[in-house]
C-alpha cells in the first residue's frame, strides 16, 4: 500500500489538472479542426470585400502558421509572405505580425501545458486505478476532477455570456503587452476573425470542455458505484 501523503499528492495533482487538460485539449483540437469553415457560415461577410474563399483561405493560412512545430519568429515568415487578394499588398501590417508573433506564442504554451496535464491525469490515474486496493480512490479522483471542470468552466462560460467585452479585455490584457491587440476595423486580423468569430469560439470551448467534465463526472461516478 502506497503512503497516504503519497496518494493525496496524486490525488490532488490529478483534480488541478483535469481541467487544463479537457480545456487546453479542446482549444488545440480547434485549432487542427477547420474551425473558419464552420463560422464563416454563421458570420456576416468581410464588409472590405474579401469573398468568402478568399476570406477562408487566408484564415487556414493564418492557422497553418499556428499549428507549425516551430517557434514563432522561425515561422513568421509564412504570414509575412501573404498579399491582399490580386494585389501586391501584405496582408498584415508590422503590428499585426508583432501580435501574431505573441499568439503563437500563447498557443505554443497551451500547447506545452496540455502534455504536462496529460501527463498528470494520466500518469495519476494509472497509478491509482492499476492498484486494487486504491482504485476506489482513483474513481472518486475522477469523479472529483470532473466536477473541479465543471465548476471551473461553468464560472467561465457565464462570464463570457454575462460579460463578454470584459472578458474579452480583460483576457487580453492578461496575456499580452497592453496597446498591442487592438487594430482597426479594416485590419486584417479583424476581417478574418472579427470579435463575433472569437465570442462563438470561446463558447464552443467553454460549453464543450463543461460536457467533458459531466463526462468524467459520470464516468467516475458509475464505476464508483460498481466498485
Amino acid at each position: 500500500m502506497e503512503s497516504k501523503t503519497l496518494v493525496n499528492v496524486v490525488r490532488w495533482l490529478v483534480i488541478l489538472a483535469m481541467p487544463a487538460f479537457l480545456g487546453f485539449g479542446t482549444i488545440r483540437a480547434l485549432i487542427a479542426w477547420d474551425y473558419p469553415a464552420f463560422e464563416y457560415a454563421r458570420i456576416p461577410p468581410d464588409r472590405f470585400g474579401l469573398a468568402p474563399e478568399e476570406r477562408l483561405a487566408l484564415a487556414h493560412a493564418t492557422l497553418d502558421y499556428l499549428r507549425r512545430p516551430e517557434p514563432a519568429e522561425d515561422v513568421i515568415y509564412l504570414l509575412q509572405e501573404l498579399r491582399l487578394p490580386d494585389t501586391d499588398q501584405p496582408l498584415y501590417n508590422e503590428s499585426e505580425l508583432s501580435h501574431m508573433v505573441d499568439v503563437k506564442r500563447l498557443t505554443d504554451a497551451i500547447g506545452r501545458i496540455f502534455v504536462g496535464a496529460a501527463v498528470i491525469v494520466v500518469g495519476g490515474l494509472v497509478f491509482l486505478l492499476a492498484q486494487p486496493a486504491l482504485r476506489p480512490v482513483g474513481l472518486r479522483t475522477v469523479m472529483l476532477s470532473g466536477l473541479a471542470t465543471v465548476a471551473i468552466l461553468a464560472a467561465i462560460a457565464l462570464f463570457i455570456l454575462l460579460g463578454w467585452s470584459l472578458f474579452f479585455v480583460q483576457f487580453h490584457e492578461l496575456l499580452f503587452p497592453p496597446g498591442t491587440w487592438t487594430f482597426s476595423f479594416s485590419d486584417s486580423l479583424i476581417r478574418l476573425f472579427p470579435e463575433q468569430f472569437w465570442f462563438d469560439f470561446g463558447v464552443l470551448v467553454s460549453v464543450a470542455t463543461l460536457l467533458e467534465g459531466i463526462l468524467v463526472v459520470a464516468v467516475g461516478y458509475l464505476l464508483g458505484r460498481k466498485t
